[in-house]
């Protein structure tokens, strides 16, 4: 079948077309034929050395298909259904396999390019918005990269738990999509300084909580932008990871919290990964979640789909599509 392998780690070009054997499904696990694959900031982080994986490496976590097989013992799954996942090992291929246990059924009001666009980043802005720091109503959020694949769901989770957001950007263009997401405040974080921003948007006061996929280059406006004993959520690197700091800033910011969560961790088990997935196909079937597919390319083309993610030059979710 073919995949895409990394042999070596370094940029795009380093993401290589090449036929390998369809995997076969072991103990607890499904396959299936990909419809969609997801193209996320951890495949850039793997493929660049950022993230070390054994190589050769077959990128990708998060994908929706066809389950075409399944390993002893699953009984949740047959052959047909449709299914999702962001635990995949080598989504960047015409088949791959996950963990049924972290593998969940697709609506059939819900097409599988929605689903593979909501495994990772609609079950990131999930547990984020409603477990890392559980939004109210009257609580205030600033969300970096708010025209993003994480950033336009989390906004949109946001207000409907009642918050106040604000979000950064880097265009006019992406303004208008994170306005058009419910954002009540944008700021165009390449002619404006966020900080400012969110003092005069919050009067002084600070946000209850930062959401940043940003990392090196938004970790002091971040922390300049809380409340004091607000909380400060790191859980990306676009701009390389948060630089080395003393725990004693935390303090002279105002006691602030800081936390650096992933999917893995609020996804532990079967149930709280089908709970997670159940609301947002629910969201989505009711029209309450828009899901922005910025940008396919074909799986011959997964270097251009990094190129373009790392140069922000997309809005929301970019896919590959292994059948095209």
């Amino acid at each position: 079948m073919i995949s895409i392998r990394v042999h070596e780690t370094g940029g795009p070009d380093r993401l290589v077309v090449e036929e390998v054997p369809v995997p076969a499904p072991a103990h607890g696990e499904v396959r299936f034929a990909v419809e969609a694959a997801g193209v996320n900031f951890i495949d850039t982080y793997q493929r660049s050395g950022l993230y070390p994986v054994k190589l050769p490496h077959v990128p990708g976590s998060e994908a929706a298909g066809v389950v075409t097989a399944v390993g002893e013992g699953v009984t949740d799954f047959c052959a047909g259904d449709r299914v999702a996942s962001a635990r995949v090992s080598g989504a960047y291929a015409a088949e791959a396999v996950s963990p049924a246990a972290h593998t969940v059924h697709v609506p059939e009001a819900v097409s599988l390019q929605t689903a593979a666009a909501l495994m990772l980043q609609g079950m990131t802005a999930h547990y984020l918005a409603c477990d890392t720091f559980p939004l109210k109503p009257g609580d205030s959020a600033l969300i970096h990269a708010g025209a993003g694949g994480v950033g336009l769901l989390l906004i949109q989770i946001a207000k409907m738990r009642g918050a106040r957001v604000i979000a950064t950007v880097g265009t006019d263009e992406k303004a208008t999509l994170a306005r058009q997401a419910g954002a009540d405040a944008v700021c165009v974080y390449t002619r404006e300084d966020f900080a400012k921003a969110v003092s005069a948007f919050t009067t002084g006061r600070g946000v209850d909580v930062v959401y940043d996929s940003v990392g090196q280059s938004t970790f002091e406006g971040s922390l300049a932008s809380l409340r004091p004993r607000g909380m400060f959520v790191t859980f990306g690197n676009s701009s390389g990871p948060v630089p080395a700091f003393a725990p004693l800033i935390l303090s002279q910011k105002g006691s602030l919290y800081m936390t650096r969560p992933t999917l893995a961790h609020y996804t532990l088990t079967a149930g709280e990964t089908r709970s997670r997935a159940d609301d947002l196909f629910a969201w989505v079937m009711l029209a309450a979640l828009k899901v922005r597919i910025g940008a396919t390319y074909t799986l011959g083309k997964a270097a251009d789909a990094h190129r373009a993610l790392e140069g922000r030059a997309t809005a929301g979710k970019i896919l590959l599509l292994p059948k095209r």
